[in-house]
């Protein structure tokens, strides 16, 4: 079975998460409470399932656009109107969002929903369960884990947040400055690691092992002279080889590359750490959300029968110019073809026609024959201009709007699912990044361990990747290129610009250089139930 436990803890958790509501700031109220619940096994993964369900919420939604959106790697435009959405995918891309901004928001009350959810758990858990049932200890340190894992995302985002680990403590509470909310999470990861599995199977796909502990710090450690002022490249560097030195995973040869990323990916993945399970059945039920969406915002809409989807793709989303600039550096590397550019064919090589009319293909079409029939080979193309509007963000409302920018098809479309929902899962933290971190805080200054070089490393991966020749030399540019390849889609880019100075840059149409919008203001709904909270500087 591919994703057991969580299909498991998520079917269990149903009922449980429901009728709850976990918003830091107000009253939680359940069925799933100390003095009735649980008091088996069973109920006790059924306790946890309501976490795992919320951390997989909003992951690939509102979280991935706002890492993405906010940088090079991704755009939105409006094509007529749609999803235009109150400025919605407006403000990222013009680094103009304010405290109102809708994807703000929503971020910010997933990240409380995570805690609140996590906390109830550990209270419920850590009361119920017996001290002498060996799975205890395992049980909480992974839901440690989990909350560990929403606070990282919430500071990385926002900065300043409240730290809340009591379930039942409403009091408000002030949000914390960046730097203790990085220590209290180091401390989270290292007290939860004695008690965190060391197995990597289908047992524990989808949960945190000992594994994503150190993932998740050197993380931390990579990005901590951002986040605290002190650099722990070092540290990085240990918690790297934590990882590498178990044996546990290895990087995916080239030939499966891009299958690591197919509907059908899972536990089998050699580099999957920690991943985030979907599952279309899951996500139509009550109160396990889901939103795997990628195919219905990157696939063409006259690309619907190519990958026999049950619905027509949306399709506003594309790469801008300056980010596929990484993917032509070299011909012969297996990660450009997660694109789609160019002229487009049908899955059995035959051209993509579309019919429509002359005023269908060009709304500025200004002849009188306007409505005469006109069939064109579909060809996407790499430019995005706001045709229609440049205010509202609108390229326009026809086919060379809609053929408009680079699509990315990395989590390829799932022709299984009955709905917009998609089976792939999506790593959270992959054996690869691993490779690129360690190499990475070599060249920041970080000391070189087990005969391992930063060049040594990329060529490591690389050799993986492409049949060009090895490197003979690497920079942190070089580093910032490779990860650009590997990791594109991933929600990694907007942290990696942060580190690299590069967030304050121009692209697209975006001009702004505030170094203020590194974090994001804290939003307006979050005053109503907080009171205690002090909006981000800048905002």
């Amino acid at each position: 079975m591919k994703k057991s436990f969580i299909k498991i803890v998520l079917l269990a958790g149903i009922i449980s998460i429901m009728p709850a509501c976990h918003d830091l700031d107000v009253p939680i109220t359940s069925a799933l409470t100390p003095d009735a619940f649980p008091k088996t096994q069973a109920q006790f993964v059924q306790a946890a399932g309501p976490a795992y369900a919320a951390l997989r919420g909003n992951f690939a939604l509102d979280y991935h656009f706002l890492q993405s959106q906010s940088t090079d790697e991704s755009i939105m435009p409006a094509r007529g109107g749609n999803w235009y959405d109150n400025q919605g995918y407006l403000m990222p891309h013009y680094h103009s969002w304010t405290p109102d901004h809708g994807m703000t928001n929503s971020a910010w009350s997933w990240f409380s929903n995570i805690v609140g959810t996590t906390n109830q758990a550990l209270a419920i858990l850590g009361e119920n369960m017996p001290d002498n049932n060996t799975t205890k200890p395992q049980m909480l340190a992974e839901l440690r884990m989990v909350r560990a894992i929403a606070y990282f995302m919430w500071m990385d985002l926002f900065g300043n947040v409240p730290i809340i680990t009591t379930y039942g403590d409403f009091t408000p509470k002030a949000n914390a400055p960046r730097a203790e909310v990085f220590a209290f999470i180091e401390k989270e990861i290292k007290d939860a690691l004695p008690s965190l599995s060391t197995t990597v199977d289908v047992s524990t796909y989808g949960r945190p092992t000992a594994f994503a502990a150190q993932a998740l710090l050197a993380k931390m450690y990579l990005n901590a002279e951002y986040y605290t002022g002190t650099a722990k490249y070092n540290e990085c560097i240990t918690a790297c080889d934590a990882v590498i030195s178990s044996g546990k995973f290895a990087i995916e040869p080239r030939a499966s590359y891009l299958q690591m990323f197919y509907p059908n990916n899972g536990p089998a993945m050699k580099e999957f750490i920690f991943a985030i399970p979907y599952d279309p059945a899951m996500a139509s039920l009550p109160g396990t959300n889901g939103f795997q969406y990628h195919a219905r915002y990157d696939v063409l809409r006259s690309q619907t029968k190519r990958y026999s989807l049950p619905f027509t793709p949306s399709a506003p989303r594309s790469t801008l110019p300056e980010f596929y600039a990484h993917f032509t550096r070299d011909s012969n590397d297996i990660r450009n073809k997660q694109w789609l550019v160019g002229k487009q064919y049908n899955a059995d090589g035959s051209p993509l026609m579309v019919t429509t009319t002359k005023k269908g293909y060009d709304q500025f079409y200004t002849g009188s024959d306007g409505g005469a029939a006109l069939t064109y080979h579909v060809e996407i193309t790499p430019d995005i201009t706001l045709r229609q509007s440049p205010t509202l963000f609108d390229c326009g409302n026809d086919e060379i709007a809609w053929n408009m920018g680079i699509r990315n098809v990395k989590f390829y479309p799932d022709a299984s699912s009955t709905s917009r929902n998609q089976n792939n899962d999506i790593p959270f933290l992959r054996y690869s990044d691993i490779i690129l971190m360690k190499a990475e805080a070599i060249l920041r200054g970080g000391a070189a361990t087990g005969g391992a070089t930063a060049l040594s490393l990329v060529n490591q991966l690389r050799a993986q990747r492409s049949t060009s020749p090895a490197w003979t030399a690497v920079t942190l540019e070089d580093v910032y290129s490779e990860r650009c390849r590997e990791l594109a889609w991933e929600s990694w880019h907007r942290n990696d610009m942060i580190r690299y100075g590069k967030f304050e840059g121009k692209w697209g149409f975006k001009t702004n250089t505030d170094t203020y919008r590194r974090i994001l203001p804290i939003p307006t709904n979050a005053f109503v139930l907080n009171p205690a909270l002090k909006q981000n500087p800048g905002y």
